[in-house]
């Protein structure tokens, strides 16, 4: 609902569930059988759900991502992960005339303090011989600075309130798995309610939150695991950037490293969690 304020939801332990919200100065009311909640990480669906019913684990990274949209080329048609002493940067495309950077920067940098001019020499640092040949750059569209953070609520389901997407989970940005496990729970949830109605079962229902968590949390790992890798840490010393560069020549140059990081990367079959 556009322009909605004081969005509320009530009665979802028992057998009708209702949202309540304002509009152009009048409250309205929606009777419902279930609330799916797909309001995001500051929605108001998980902040009500009971605490003494709810675990919630949380990684926060001590660095950002500072983004930069411009309209130029693509240095590649492929994503180029970049691990450099300097920091990670990321190059990745929208189209083939438009383009997103990243480059990891510290909690306590301003996106005002990065120009356009040093964004682009930063990320030059960061890249290899090849890349910065390749790279055409513009002035930028927008620029921004997200946190990484690692976040999975336990369960995801509250009498007839369920969690979906990132009202239940947020996964750092590294392995592009955030829209892949929204999808999957609306998925998920689509058939348990499906089942509900067509044949009276409450077994889709019933399993939504433990079918959804599994995939999660491997989720979870994977980003967990490539954001560790590919990122420098404030209080990494010098063998662990050693670490990564043998993790990463196994990655490289094993099949079996290879098929690992493809089978995860890629996405797990839907229907893993069964």
């Amino acid at each position: 609902m556009y322009q909605a304020q004081n969005v509320a939801v009530h009665g979802f332990d028992g057998h009708k569930p209702r949202v309540t919200y304002q509009k152009d100065g009048t409250t309205h009311e929606i009777d419902c059988d279930f609330i799916a909640g797909c309001d995001g990480f500051h929605g108001v669906c998980r902040a009500n759900a009971p605490r003494s019913a709810i675990t919630e684990y949380e990684k926060v990274y001590p660095f950002g991502w500072l983004g930069l949209l411009s309209d130029t080329p693509p240095v590649s048609d492929e994503l180029i992960y970049i691990n450099s002493p300097r920091g990670f940067a990321l190059c990745s495309q929208r189209s083939r005339t438009r383009s997103r950077y990243y480059l990891q920067v510290p909690l306590t940098d301003n996106v005002d303090e990065w120009s356009d001019d040093a964004f682009w020499q930063e990320l030059r640092f960061r890249l290899d011989d090849e890349g910065r040949e390749r790279l055409v750059t513009g002035p930028s569209l927008e620029k921004s600075i997200a946190p990484l953070r690692s976040f999975v609520t336990e369960p995801m389901r509250f009498g007839r309130m369920f969690l979906a997407g990132d009202a239940g989970h947020i996964v750092p940005p590294t392995g592009a798995k955030g829209l892949n496990l929204a999808a999957t729970d609306v998925k998920y949830l689509a058939s348990a309610l499906t089942e509900y109605y067509t044949e009276k079962s409450q077994a889709g229902i019933d399993g939504y939150s433990q079918r959804c968590l599994r995939r999660i949390w491997r989720a979870e790992r994977f980003s967990w695991w490539f954001t560790t890798l590919m990122h420098r840490f404030p209080d990494d010393g010098p063998i662990v950037a050693k670490f990564q560069e043998a993790e990463l020549d196994y990655l490289l140059n094993s099949e079996s490293g290879a098929r690992t990081i493809a089978e995860n990367y890629v996405g797990l079959p839907l229907d893993f969690a069964e």
